[in-house]
């Protein structure tokens, strides 16, 4: 007897959806429906009405769908596209996760509007959610809308998260949006992309207006200047790496990048944490999936690369977010490839002549830095006639001084350690003392160190006196204190009075 699998449909949809955290990911899989469909204009909208409900509309002006295409947007695993982005027909199910998805749709002179209620709840009340058709004559151009209503993502969609600067660096980043496929084949179509969102989730810039190529800076291979190793930037063309596998199968790699500093990576269009987006990228349709920096090698920083690999063998994750295929042949063979081709690029003359120059100027940087710093330290220096100390170890030096031009009695600094709340023991006419060196005595009191174990107070000025006057009001750490200006003297405790004398160097030197 033979048994067929079943397949819990409910529990299917849901665990599909939920691999969708990411609510930048509607948008993801919005552009490349919209690419796959022919289109040339996307428009995308985030709407949010007073009681925070969120509505996302996608409109383009691509061929439309018919009522075999709008199945195949509803139903999970039964796309009927061959090679294109969205193949494997998962993406579309993150609507599911909201109140109402609307399409309406016109293809071939018929419009069809479509809607489904509730999906997100029903799937959760282990219900599939059904969607309504209607057809009816149009003499409308083909085109798409998409209404995707109360949409939630993880814990909860909250698009108040969004901002335009982050939306369309995901956009370059991480969609069709930033596609390098231009560079290649005869197949890539433009794409104009417009993002819209409500006031009420960001109303500091217009409208994100794009297009679906990512472009590489300006090139600016030897320019001319003290400083320019910055600005220094050359790109890669696009190269076609082919790689035949034991089993005779071919794999195309389409690379191309760039190599460049600070300011020429700038002007690419990031947002957020720089040193997470520059590297090597493997990417699939030209969408950039994950970093493979070790073909850069040990001696190269990645930050200095953008390069993305394209390789349509590689296979994804549901929600595109990894790479499955990495314990199979193709995926060696790829990284192997990719490992020779970054090796003569690290070898050219012009990346070895841009790491030179980049640390020239680095050096050239901290020599002029040290020149800035030592004339500030002796403009100051003048300015306080002399030895100034403003901080412990340069009070050492003038308590050396001090000691050296006939101190009337011996103070020595035998052990030093300044990390140490009592920093100092010093070797005097009465043996050793422990003894708290600041440049200025009122710092001491600003940490409320216990003045238990100090037998010493060495300072180069007594600092705030009105701030010490006040201590001396209210009480140190529950105690009397009395600072005696006349007389270099602290005075603490009540019964059991302990006079700790102060050594105030700036007159004395």
């Amino acid at each position: 007897m033979h048994k067929t699998p079943q397949v819990n449909e409910v529990n299917e949809f849901i665990e599909i959806a939920s691999d969708f955290e990411d609510p930048l990911e509607v948008i993801r899989e919005a552009l490349s429906n919209s690419y796959d469909a022919g289109a040339t204009q996307v428009d995308i909208s985030i709407e949010q009405d007073a009681e925070g409900r969120n509505t996302l509309i996608i409109k383009d002006d691509g061929h439309g769908m018919d009522e075999d295409d709008l199945s195949s947007f509803f139903d999970l695993g039964n796309s009927n596209k061959d090679d294109a982005i969205g193949y494997k027909g998962h993406g579309t199910k993150i609507y599911y996760k909201s109140d109402k998805i609307r399409v309406e749709t016109v293809t071939d002179g018929t419009r069809i509007e479509s809607v489904m209620d509730q999906p997100w709840a029903k799937l959760n009340n282990r219900e599939l959610p059904t969607y309504s058709i209607e057809e009816t004559e149009s003499d409308e151009p083909s085109r798409t809308r998409i209404e995707v209503h109360g949409f939630r993502a993880g814990q909860g969609f909250d698009p108040r998260q969004l901002t335009y600067n982050k939306i369309e660096h995901y956009i370059k980043w991480k969609t069709i949006g930033g596609s390098t496929a231009w560079h290649f084949g005869d197949d890539f179509h433009e794409m104009d992309i417009n993002v819209e969102l409500s006031p009420t989730i960001d109303d500091t810039q217009d409208q994100i207006e794009t297009d679906n190529r990512l472009q590489f800076p300006p090139e600016n291979r030897h320019p001319e200047g003290e400083f320019v190793a910055e600005e220094m930037c050359k790109h890669y063309p696009p190269r076609e790496l082919t790689v035949t596998l034991d089993d005779g199968r071919e794999l195309t790699i389409e690379v191309v990048g760039m190599v460049g500093g600070k300011e020429a990576r700038n002007k690419l269009p990031t947002y957020g944490k720089h040193s997470a987006q520059f590297g090597i990228w493997l990417a699939k349709d030209h969408i950039k999936v994950e970093r493979y920096n070790d073909a850069i090698g040990a001696d190269n920083e990645f930050f200095h690369f953008f390069f993305i690999a394209n390789c349509q063998d590689l296979e994804l994750s549901a929600n595109r977010e990894k790479i499955r295929n990495k314990s199979g042949d193709v995926y060696q063979a790829i990284t192997d490839e990719l490992n020779r081709y970054m090796t003569k690029v690290c070898q050219d003359s012009w990346y070895r002549n841009y790491i030179e120059r980049r640390k020239l100027e680095n050096k050239q940087r901290s020599i002029q830095s040290q020149g800035s710093s030592l004339e500030e330290r002796l403009q100051h220096t003048k300015d306080q006639g002399g030895l100034s100390p403003s901080n412990p170890a340069e009070v050492i030096a003038a308590l050396e001084r001090y000691s050296a031009n006939g101190s009337p009695e011996t103070l020595e600094i035998a052990d030093f350690r300044l990390d140490e709340e009592v920093n100092a023991i010093v070797d005097t006419d009465e043996g050793y003392k422990n003894a708290a060196l600041q440049a200025k005595l009122s710092d001491f009191f600003e940490n409320e160190t216990p003045l238990t174990h100090i037998d010493r107070f060495i300072c180069w000025k007594l600092g705030d006196r009105d701030a010490l006057t006040k201590i001396e009001r209210t009480s140190y750490l529950g105690k009397p204190i009395r600072f005696d200006f006349s007389n270099n003297e602290v005075t603490y405790g009540d019964e059991n009075k302990k006079t700790i004398p102060v050594l105030e160097l700036a007159d004395k030197v």
